[in-house]
């Protein structure tokens, strides 16, 4: 006789059983973030899991965004791909390539049922994602842009007013040139990220063509034009400044070297992403920093245009089953919370990606108690993007940022001449571009 039978058998008429709970759909969420910003997206991610019971996301760090993008591809050809992977912006003309194998944002907010407006993110963070119809193909989640990050202190002892930093590249030189002089520092100025910086950024805030094709966004057959006189006078200024003691090369690709030299005081000023903000106020204790938008030579333009963005969007991969998406869709929504994208802006010194969070970071005071932590937003908004400031969107380009920071070695060490560099580069990169226009 079973349980069940006896327990009626024995003139019992009610009957508990114990049925356990359904264990949570898991979704693998790819990322590259490590540090500070890296504990911050589990917590986000911990946030989501804590608001409802039906799905967990489940962060895996991947290592940097070359290795994260690397592994994701390897990873979607052996069927063994997560639902969700964070891709850096310079890897959004390979993804947009992918077509089998993304499932686009708008189309999949749609299938779930889950509210979808894209006119709530900013304007320049949402025509970097969207394809020629305008529809968004991936959820921005982590956008920066570079900003001026210098020494108050310095500036102080060098004589210089604290308050009032570089506008122009003839300022950066002089104020770098006070600073040794007085020996308030060793170091002028050293920069992050000399392909996104100062060299796309630098064409963008001038408003020059970076290629053909509306900087790659009108067609895989697009060619490199940045090969122009404010490129080359600009090296070749990097190069002359660093003969002189002015300027401190950060590293190839990211400048990991640059971080060190302005937290050590060596270099009073320094050039990266907005995002760093967190890493610059944990690390940079010892002085009073203060936040600036990118000089520019205005003997080129009176008045810059916007700069653009980097960072990174979520992009979801087609291939899993059926019941994880639902859940990545209600995931995307939470993300969109004005109180979700505010509070990851404030901590991170990524922008607000929505107009939403922007006024709600606004109405909770922070920008009044915290000067400086809205230069990255208000500068890559103060004009509307020309075809030449809206961004760039390449194949291939990871290897090309490669070839930027080899020619941008070979110029400083004194192997090329500024004008040599700069058209190898771009020599080099219409051969990637060709490369990935054969193979899409």
């Amino acid at each position: 006789m079973n349980k069940i039978a006896f327990f009626l058998s024995a003139g019992l008429t009610s009957l508990s059983l114990s049925v356990p709970a359904m264990a949570a759909t898991k979704i693998q969420w790819w990322h590259a973030m490590g540090g500070e910003n890296g504990a911050k997206l589990e917590q986000i991610a911990k946030g989501f899991n804590a608001s409802q019971s039906d799905y967990e996301i489940v962060p895996v760090y991947k290592g940097t965004y070359d290795e994260t993008l690397t592994g994701a591809i390897a990873a979607f050809r052996a069927n063994q791909q997560p639902a969700i992977v964070q891709v850096y912006e310079v890897g959004t003309g390979t993804m947009m390539a992918a077509q089998g194998a993304v499932y686009p944002v708008y189309q999949l907010m749609k299938d779930q049922g889950e509210p979808w407006d894209q006119n709530k993110f900013i304007a320049p963070v949402v025509g970097y994602y969207s394809d020629t119809s305008g529809n968004v193909l991936s959820l921005p989640f982590n956008s920066s842009t570079p900003i001026m990050y210098y020494n108050k202190d310095v500036f102080k002892k060098a004589g210089l007013d604290p308050e009032t930093p570089p506008k122009t590249w003839a300022d950066v030189e002089a104020f770098s040139r006070t600073i040794i002089k007085s020996g308030a520092a060793k170091c002028g100025f050293t920069s992050a990220w000399i392909s996104w910086i100062q060299t796309e950024n630098l064409n963008a805030l001038h408003d020059k063509p970076y290629s053909t094709k509306a900087n790659g966004f009108g067609g895989l057959d697009a060619e490199f034009t940045f090969n122009n006189d404010l490129t080359i006078r600009h090296w070749g200024n990097l190069k002359k400044w660093q003969d002189e003691g002015l300027f401190k090369f950060g590293g190839p690709v990211g400048g990991d070297n640059a971080p060190p030299m302005f937290y050590s005081q060596e270099c009073a000023m320094y050039m990266n992403s907005s995002a760093g903000r967190a890493g610059v106020i944990n690390n940079a204790k010892a002085f009073k920093v203060g936040f600036a938008p990118l000089p520019y030579y205005d003997d080129v333009i009176k008045q810059p245009l916007n700069s653009i963005i980097g960072g990174a969007t979520l992009w979801t991969l087609k291939g899993r089953p059926e019941e994880e998406y639902k859940g990545v869709a209600k995931f995307y929504t939470y993300l969109q919370k004005p109180e979700v994208q505010a509070d990851w802006h404030q901590f991170s010194g990524y922008l607000p990606i929505t107009e939403a969070a922007y006024k709600l970071s606004q109405e909770q005071g922070y920008y009044e108690k915290n000067p400086g932590a809205d230069v990255g937003i208000k500068q890559l908004t103060r004009v509307t993007p020309t075809e030449n400031s809206k961004g760039i969107r390449f194949g291939n380009y990871v290897q090309v940022r490669g070839i930027i920071d080899d020619e941008f070695a070979a110029l400083l060490g004194g192997k090329k001449t500024a004008k040599e560099a700069i058209d190898s580069v771009v020599a080099r990169g219409n051969e990637q571009l060709r490369d990935f226009e054969s193979a899409n």
